[in-house]
């Protein structure tokens, strides 16, 4: 891999896809080679081959297979973070591949989302429906908001919907969000479709209404 064509952090993106491996797992397993010589990542082995100036050298493995081997400033271990894992994983690029390895890997769960994620997918159960309520809107009228709580088997969420967007779904309706945003709205974490968000009801529910 020439580090020269794409960020060393998309390289580390593909090898986790090919591999089904967290990036910021292999970054540890790289940190644990650079201390011990050698380390291990889900199938991957990982090999400290020495050190340049500025650059350290890794070799990963699978089996007696060579994945890749590439120089690596050793700033990079010390100053990445979940947030920057994302934005590589988040890449067209990286988002083509996990499509077309697993079309599944392309949702996220609840536990998953972190305010600021752009283009989530999700699917969950729709689980409470407030009441609607009136809000002033930034262009001077008024519109009708309710935060829903959908979620699925690692937590719940808000799920903030506008106007016409309440009326799509009852209450247990399983559905699939796609191109969604995460925002922080007062301290919580909720899910916004924005423009270009979609939802979409998989299996609506019959709502059962008291006589």
């Amino acid at each position: 891999m020439r580090q020269k064509k794409s960020p060393l952090g998309e390289h580390l993106a593909l090898v986790s896809v090919k591999y089904n491996v967290y990036p910021a797992e292999v970054v540890q397993a790289l940190i644990n080679a650079k201390e011990a010589g050698k380390s291990t990542c889900g199938e991957l082995s990982v090999e400290y081959r020495g050190k340049t100036k500025d650059d350290i050298i890794f070799l990963i493995k699978k089996d007696d297979n060579v994945v890749a081997q590439f120089r690596v400033d050793e700033t990079f271990l010390t100053q990445n973070n979940d947030a920057s894992f994302e934005t590589y994983m988040n890449t067209d690029k990286i988002r083509k591949k996990i499509a077309k390895q697993n079309p599944d890997a392309l949702f996220s769960t609840v536990s998953d989302l972190r305010s600021g994620m752009k283009h989530i997918n999700l699917k969950a159960k729709v689980q409470e429906i407030p009441k609607p309520a009136q809000v002033h809107t930034q262009f001077g009228n008024t519109a009708m908001v309710v935060n829903a709580i959908v979620g699925d088997d690692t937590g719940t969420i808000k799920l903030c919907l506008w106007e016409g967007q309440i009326s799509t779904v009852n209450l247990y309706d399983d559905i699939e969000i796609k191109n969604a945003q995460v925002c922080l709205f007062r301290g919580e974490k909720q899910v916004r479709l924005g423009k270009n968000g979609t939802l979409t009801v998989l299996n609506a529910t019959q709502q059962i209404v008291a006589e």
